[in-house]
């Protein structure tokens, strides 16, 4: 299970997701987060989100803090 829960995730966060093409493999893509899809707090297979150029996929890493929280 992922332990990334939707609290975490906010929109200007750089994360690692895998796009439905690439659950085989596992390959992920970094962006920016936009909009959280995914409306409970957790999900089995990580919380799914649209990022800045418009993939979507779930989040499987964390890479940066946004902007307003430095």
């Amino acid at each position: 299970m992922n332990s990334i829960s939707r609290a975490q995730i906010k929109r200007g966060l750089r994360v690692r997701i895998v796009l439905k093409k690439d659950q085989n493999t596992g390959q992920l893509t970094e962006g920016i987060v936009q909009d959280l899809l995914t409306k409970s707090p957790t999900h089995p297979h990580g919380i799914k989100v649209r990022l800045e150029n418009g993939m979507v996929g779930r989040v499987k890493e964390l890479i940066a803090q946004t902007k307003d929280t430095f």
